[in-house]
């Protein structure tokens, strides 16, 4: 975690937080660590102590305002909020100003968030993000951005950043009588003068509620509230409704020819490191549940923490559920989607390097970051530029990542892959040089993935099913790339021979309602079961007899060395590196027979390869001494080549041999256009195939719609045509019930006329006619 340095001269200020302060000491000194540990030092804060009177409040602001020297209070007598507030913008130094009330929280990043959402917008009057409801109510709080809506609602909070001229040009807080909904009508008086506000993602808010609070009062007391909607609505009258906000994470970029600038604040805005520390940076795409961003969390939380400290850069719009584990090891987390124009992502990694005097960047499965690392080589060329591959993807631009990083290999001063079949790829199949790749192999926690400390139960009783019956794990996330099509004829085979045997997937994707509602076709309910994601993955290995992985590709699977580590014989596919972990003496490997690059997502599959698998189950559950004997394998496997601590203990090596050398590539400034330009066509082909995906999904939908359409006409038609059969049966009917009624008077006719020669002759003429009518 990097330390937070105080700057010992307001003058360094770029931001101003203002915080008044009225008898606030009882969660006081949680609101002042929020603010201390911001990643942005460059930060003054102002707490105006508006006229307290509790003794114990008094000394609990005296306290910690002598802290640190960046803070400031003024003392006044009580005025109320929107006057103690005002007090604090007209002694901002700072053209940016936060208020932040004295019981609620920030997250350690939204002051540089928000700095850098007015500093690439310099049109915007004000930028605000998400909000975490917390203490009396808890909620998440992501209200879209709607100028009618504000007239009758207030979905915004106080605090956000907001530049102190637009404070001045209208007006600051308004003060009133009595208290009221202050905050609503600065919104509303914004907007009546044309200020455009900037909305970034992320929760970095946290707004405290509390049972009692002046707003709770206001409600509860119905003359304050009328006196409070009376001022809203007349503030509301003059508001410009065409005003947008600008929203992030953007689809796409909205400058796809702006090449990178350098961006530094100065020199005096530096984050000095501690001495004998090593500054890492790791550019990912994201923070999500899978086998690379596994392996990005265990490497941040396994480095020596008195050696190196770490930021975090994303480059990938996300929900990035994982964030929070990330947080538990280090505060510098940048996701740039949340509050930067993708154009302006190079930009802010040229600072953040700067600023915190970055001594290594790791690459990992970023494509973004792969196409400025040239150009960020061109601008600090003794940085050391490393990154890592976890397997080449020939269905995915000609070899994914492996394919980006062969094609820039001089850039690097290493790639580090993990398997060997990725490397021997990368150098015979990219042309790479085989001296400046090296395998290191992810490791799995065998101290945590323990079978011995972990009770046997937990996934049979998820799924209300007896212990006797044998589980096949299908951990993955469920995509074309892991073929769970493949393991649904595999099951179907398998039911067949046991059909006690049940498959368990686990885990989510864009496939999965597609393979449940196959397993339905199927009539596979009683043989496989989807159970969605699982986060006690340890106890679903505990529960398994086996660990299915049916891979069209992998690098070297988490699942393997998770299932090996718990002793749970793993059949996999031969795909990618999984023959580093996988053999006969663990589980079974089975020949690949699928095209990669040609047959993604084909449903159809060799009958050979299907027997194959189907075999090599069957036999585990025939031969209890093989399974012992693989399982026990397993484990001495893990332990003695696979385990966290030896991939940590080799990163580590790595990067040590790598300072001590005086590598450098001698890139040029000048040349650095070059360089930019590579990325602006990095960001120019993004651009392009988002629109490509809303020309394609516009496609789709039009496409149901002329569909549905269709269906609704051959509907009609249908019908029509009904109808018109069942005119004519009806006529037909009709006819008949007429014909027999003529019949009838015949018969009557012949029996009254007798022998009369004229009169048979005459009822024999009518009985043709009559006949030839129903003919």
């Amino acid at each position: 975690m990097i330390k937070k340095t105080s700057t010992n001269d307001n003058q360094d200020a770029l931001v101003t937080i203002i915080t008044p302060y009225y008898n606030a000491g009882k969660y006081f000194e949680q609101t002042f660590n929020s603010v201390i540990n911001q990643t942005f030092p460059w930060f003054e804060w102002i707490i105006i102590n508006d006229g307290s009177t509790d003794v114990e409040d008094i000394r609990i602001l005296n306290f910690f305002s002598e802290k640190d020297k960046r803070i400031r209070v003024i003392s006044q007598k009580n005025c109320g909020l929107a006057c103690a507030r005002n007090t604090g913008f007209a002694n901002a130094t700072t053209d940016i100003i936060i208020p932040l009330d004295a019981d609620d929280l920030i997250s350690p990043q939204y002051v540089e968030y928000t700095y850098f959402g007015l500093l690439f917008h310099p049109d915007a009057s004000w930028c605000y993000t998400s909000t975490v409801g917390f203490g009396a109510d808890t909620y998440l709080w992501k209200y879209p951005w709607d100028t009618e809506k504000l007239k009758t609602y207030n979905f915004l909070t106080c605090t956000s950043a907001i530049r102190k001229k637009a404070w001045e040009e209208i007006g600051g807080y308004k003060v009133e009588k009595q208290s009221y909904y202050e905050d609503w009508r600065f919104w509303l008086d914004m907007l009546a003068t044309h200020k455009k506000p900037v909305r970034l993602c992320g929760y970095l808010f946290w707004y405290r509620r509390l049972n009692r609070s002046m707003l709770s009062d206001i409600n509860k007391d119905t003359d304050k509230m009328e006196f409070s909607r009376k001022i809203i609505e007349k503030a509301a009258e003059n508001i410009n409704c065409s005003i947008e906000a600008v929203e992030y994470p953007v689809s796409k970029t909205g400058y796809p020819f702006r090449q990178p600038q350098f961006l530094s604040l100065g020199d005096k805005y530096k984050i000095h490191k501690e001495k004998g520390k090593i500054r890492l940076l790791m550019l990912i795409p994201w923070m999500v549940m899978g086998g690379a961003d596994k392996f990005n969390l265990q490497l941040v939380n396994g480095l020596n923490k008195d050696i190196y400290e770490i930021g975090i850069i994303t480059t990938v719009p996300s929900d990035n559920d994982w964030h929070q584990q990330f947080e538990l090891l280090t505060d510098e987390i940048f996701h740039l989607p949340d509050f930067l124009d993708p154009s302006c992502f190079a930009d802010f990694v040229s600072y953040y390097i700067e600023s915190r005097m970055i001594d290594i960047l790791l690459i990992s499965n970023s494509q973004a970051g792969y196409y400025m690392a040239p150009w960020l080589k061109s601008q600090f060329p003794n940085l050391l530029i490393i990154d890592y591959v976890h397997m080449e993807e020939w269905y995915w631009k000609a070899g994914g990542h492996a394919r980006t990083s062969a094609v820039l290999g001089e850039i690097f001063y290493k790639t580090y892959v993990c398997n060997h079949a990725t490397r021997e790829n990368m150098i015979c199949r990219l042309g790479r040089e085989n001296t400046s790749i090296k395998t290191v192999h992810i490791g799995v926690d065998h101290k945590e993935f323990d079978r011995t400390k972990v009770e046997k139960g937990y996934l049979y009783e998820l799924l209300k099913e007896e212990q006797s019956r044998p589980l096949i794990l299908f951990p993955c996330r469920v995509c074309p790339q892991k073929r769970p099509f493949l393991m649904l004829e595999i099951a179907d085979k398998m039911r067949e021979i046991r059909n006690d045997i049940l498959f368990v997937v686990i885990g989510d994707g864009e496939q999965l309602e597609e393979l449940k509602t196959a397993i339905h076709n199927r009539s596979l309910e009683n043989n496989v079961v989807c159970t969605g994601r699982c986060e006690n993955m340890k106890s679903c290995y505990r529960d398994a007899f086996l660990t299915l992985i049916c891979s069209l590709k992998e690098g070297l699977s988490l699942t393997a060395y998770e299932s090996c580590s718990m002793g749970v014989p793993v059949i996999s596919s031969d795909a990618g590196g999984q023959k580093d972990l996988i053999d006969h003496t663990v589980g079974a490997l089975i020949p690949l027979r699928q095209n990669e690059a040609e047959q993604y997502d084909y449903r159809s599959f060799d009958e050979t390869e299907i027997d194959e698998y189907v075999s090599s189950i069957s036999e585990f559950l025939n031969n209890s001494d093989k399974y012992k004997t693989c399982s026990s394998n397993c484990r001495k496997r893990i332990e003695s080549e696979f385990s966290l601590e030896k991939m940590i203990a080799n990163m580590e090596q790595e990067i040590m041999e790598a300072l001590k050398e005086t590598r450098t590539v001698p890139y040029k400034p000048v040349t650095s256009g070059i360089y930019g330009e590579l990325y602006t066509m990095f960001n120019l082909l993004e651009m392009k195939e988002a629109e490509c995906a809303e020309q394609w999904n516009s496609r789709c939908y039009f496409n149901n719609l002329l569909q549905a359409e269709q269906k609704r006409t051959d509907d009609v038609v249908a019908e029509k045509e009904r109808m018109e059969i069942e005119k004519n049966r009806i006529y037909a009917d009709l006819q008949s019930i007429k014909n027999m009624r003529l019949y009838c008077l015949l018969e009557w006719y012949g029996r009254f006329v007798g022998k009369n020669p004229l009169g048979m002759w005459l009822w024999k003429l009518m009985r043709k006619i009559l006949h030839k009518t129903e003919s």
